[in-house]
């Protein structure tokens, strides 16, 4: 496969913008957004073998809608990469999972991952995580058009669900 260069990342990340905005008009459901856009992300980014999101509840993070293989069900906020970022409240992009400390393996196929907060009028709602086989898939770019991602679907989407 050919990596990306940041140009091309621009683009499929400005492309992913418009699609993700056309897929949430009109639908404010959280659960039903949360699924779409795991969905567009699993099927549009290449060299992905898991995309989607945990939800906060109390102190910990809850499986929620996603593509991929079956995934940790709860991990302790501040735990893993995922609890690590929910508790940083930044997003955090790992080069190599193994290196990372306390790294929680849901798939022993999943060798780097890029983990955005998803935050509301300062309020922790949940983590978006992708996972990718290859080490060093993400970087900068991605953190960034993912960022812009969340934002859209953050301003696109009613919190209806207790936390």
């Amino acid at each position: 496969m050919t990596p990306l260069t940041a140009a091309t990342k621009h683009e499929l990340y400005t492309d992913l913008a418009a699609q993700l905005r056309s897929l949430l008009a009109g639908e404010r459901d959280f659960i039903a957004n949360t699924a779409n856009f795991a969905s567009l992300l699993y099927h549009s980014l290449p060299d992905l073998n898991w995309a989607g999101f945990y939800l906060t509840q109390g102190e910990e993070l809850v499986l929620g809608p996603f593509q991929g293989k079956p995934a940790c069900v709860r991990i302790p906020i501040g735990k893993g990469v995922c609890g690590t970022a929910a508790a940083q409240r930044e997003t955090i992009v790992v080069a190599n999972v193994h290196d990372f400390p306390g790294h929680i393996a849901c798939d022993s196929a999943s060798n780097s991952e890029v983990v955005v907060p998803l935050i509301s009028d300062e309020r922790l709602l949940g983590v978006l995580d992708l996972d990718s086989p290859s080490l060093d898939r993400f970087d900068d770019d991605d953190a960034a058009g993912l960022n812009e991602l969340v934002k859209i679907f953050i301003q696109s989407t009613s919190v209806a669900f207790k936390l």
